[in-house]
């Protein structure tokens, strides 16, 4: 039987996954991080993306997740999102929207837009677009 760590991914609103997983991936400040079974412990934050999960049945659980925290103990994986979603709720319309929205209004330099917000807005679509890309090569 292969090893296996705890993993919580929360939102503010909710619980989105509790379980064994043989490991975690998810979009870190500075790139992709790895966890396996026995990592050192870690707290950092991650940025807009897929969570991808390895279930111990070989089966894969994706979640989008819009920034937020990692927290690494012995035994215990802990994802504090800003946003999660699970994959297959994920809406590829309102994401090329959200996407395209943000865009003009970061165009639009003269108006009163917060910049900073807009900027956000758009790392969180096109988060949402790839995970729902990775999902489609995954065949689901």
């Amino acid at each position: 039987m292969a090893m296996t760590i705890h993993v919580d991914v929360v939102s503010s609103e909710k619980s989105i996954f509790s379980g064994l997983v043989e490991f975690v991936v998810l979009p870190g400040e500075a790139g992709e991080l790895g966890i396996l079974p026995g990592h050192v412990p870690l707290l950092t934050r991650i940025k807009a993306g897929a969570v991808r999960l390895k279930l111990p049945d070989n089966k894969e659980e994706l979640i989008f997740v819009a920034g937020g925290l990692l927290e690494v103990q012995p035994g215990l994986v802990t994802v504090l999102a800003d946003t999660a979603i699970r994959g297959d709720d994920l809406d590829e319309a309102k994401a090329q929207e959200a996407k395209q929205l943000a865009m003009e209004a970061m165009a639009n330099r003269a108006s009163n837009v917060d910049y900073a917000k807009a900027e956000a807005e758009l790392a969180e679509a096109v988060g949402q677009l790839s995970a729902i890309e990775r999902l489609r090569k995954r065949g689901h």
